[in-house]
């Protein structure tokens, strides 16, 4: 009790709780237990320990600190399934998300991204970091048209990284523009995150993915100027290859029909959306056919692929779908014990100035970058702060067009902070994804130096939209001003 009195001077038990519950939750999480488990884990445990170890005995803890009733139990954590079934189950917005997923993993076993990456190597082999500039550029390309990282990664690492280094590329360099590269997708629409951002922050998925466009395609030309740049600077760790062919129009028409059909598909997906032809839902079912039809046209689409591609859209969808619902418990559970009422009273305490309150959001998923995965961080921070910024006084231009304009903003903001988890240690997948494909030699200390320029990177180009917030909005307001 003397250990409550004291701590009783700083928190309110209900604060100390909160911090238990989050500290418990990254603890089961170290020790490797799955996130879904953990999140149901927590939730269970929390319940009945406040049902049978606080709330029956509030008076005496009271009396050492201070203290308010929880008032859950477990008889109504079955409330919890109305909302499941009511609301998410149903939501329409949420039938998107197997859809991109299918035609992200359709189109990489297409061969779409072999035939750009043999013919753009043949245009850009004697250029001084050419194979970077060529793996920055199907990046891009991919993240337009699949927004699932880990394919993306996997194939950008198995097509290219052998070919750096027999080319003599420096290790850093290497895989750090790989795992870079493949990443983009989870920021340039159609990107599944942004899916899921927009079920949570209740917010229109086309004025996030028109509001994502820019912001991606400024990052991707962010590491394409520090290739260059580094190029011209360091020759040695990005070396033209000794032999090249003379390039000739015979080089860009390859390119050139390489691109094309990828291409088409953006326009077909995001084409849709934009012109207000059809729903993110409905421009999803189209991609996954396009990206079909693709493989088909390639020669590429057997029984066999048919089989692998759905598997796999299944499993990537069912591990999501499964952090969805435990993430449901774990708020229920959270906001039982005042969570939202503490994050609220610690965030926008913080700081006056609104636009310092943004900054410290932000800076919080960074470092939570370092420990979650987005998924975790989407579904459960995400809805907390969405009241701390509805409430803040910020300028951000709505052109008369969009609803929460500053929500979208913050949403795109989050999105570009969020391409940090997946480049740094020790949760960043798409490092673990790319060591998983990497020629001996090649370690995890090469791909963690790699890695530290594109964060840099990152970091800027969030600076960029946080100056800037009409990259986020105009192109929403041009799409639908009308």
């Amino acid at each position: 009790m003397f250990l409550l009195e004291l701590i009783g001077q700083v928190l309110t038990l209900n604060e100390l709780m909160v911090a238990v519950i989050f500290g418990t939750f990254i603890f089961l999480l170290f020790r490797g237990v799955p996130v879904a488990f953990a999140l149901v884990g927590v939730s269970l445990i929390f319940i009945l320990f406040a049902q049978f170890a606080l709330d029956p005995f509030r008076s005496n803890f009271r009396d050492v600190i201070e203290f308010d009733r929880i008032g859950i139990e477990y008889r109504k954590f079955g409330a919890v399934a109305g909302r499941i079934f009511g609301s998410i189950v149903k939501n329409p917005v949420l039938v998107a998300l197997p859809m991109f997923i299918f035609m992200g993993l359709m189109l990489d076993q297409s061969g779409v991204a072999q035939r750009m990456m043999q013919s753009m190597q043949r245009l850009f082999g004697g250029l001084k970091g050419g194979l970077s500039l060529t793996v920055l550029l199907i990046g891009i390309i991919l993240a337009a048209s699949t927004g699932v990282i880990g394919a993306s990664v996997t194939l950008l690492g198995v097509m290219a990284l052998p070919a750096m280094m027999k080319q003599n590329y420096s290790k850093p360099i290497a895989t750090g523009t790989i795992a870079a590269s493949g990443t983009l997708g989870i920021l340039i629409p159609p990107s599944i995150m942004l899916v899921i951002m927009s079920d949570q922050l209740a917010i229109s998925l086309g004025d996030l993915f028109m509001g994502a466009l820019f912001p991606g395609l400024i990052l991707g030309a962010l590491y394409i100027v520090f290739i260059v740049i580094y190029g011209l600077i360091n020759p040695s760790a990005m070396p033209v290859p000794e032999q090249t062919e003379e390039v000739g129009w015979a080089q860009v028409k390859e390119v050139l029909l390489s691109v094309i059909p990828p291409m088409l598909l953006i326009l077909l997906v995001l084409g849709s959306i934009f012109a207000g032809f059809a729903t993110p839902t409905e421009a999803s079912g189209l991609g996954a056919l396009g990206a079909t039809l693709l493989a088909i046209a390639y020669g590429k689409l057997s029984f066999k692929v048919l089989k692998e591609v759905s598997r796999s859209t299944l499993n990537t969808s069912g591990y999501i779908l499964g952090i969805f619902l435990a993430a449901n418990f774990f708020a229920y559970v959270l906001r039982g014990y005042g969570g939202d009422e503490v994050v609220e009273h610690m965030v926008a305490g913080a700081f006056e100035d609104p636009y310092m309150i943004v900054l410290f959001i932000l800076f919080i998923v960074f470092l939570l970058g370092f420990l979650l995965d987005w998924i975790e961080i989407t579904l459960i921070i995400m809805p907390l702060m969405l009241p701390i910024v509805q409430a803040l006084a910020l300028e951000v231009p709505d052109y008369g067009a969009i609803n929460d304009a500053q929500v979208v903003w913050f949403a795109i903001l989050v999105a570009v902070t969020l391409q940090t988890s997946f480049l740094t240690p020790p949760v960043g997948f798409a490092l673990f994804y790319l060591k998983g494909v990497c020629p001996p030699g090649v370690t995890l200390g090469h791909i963690y130096k790699g890695i530290i320029p594109f964060v840099a990177l990152q970091l800027l180009g969030l600076f960029i939209v946080f100056e800037f917030p009409w990259l986020t909005t105009w192109l929403p307001s041009v799409a639908y001003g009308n």
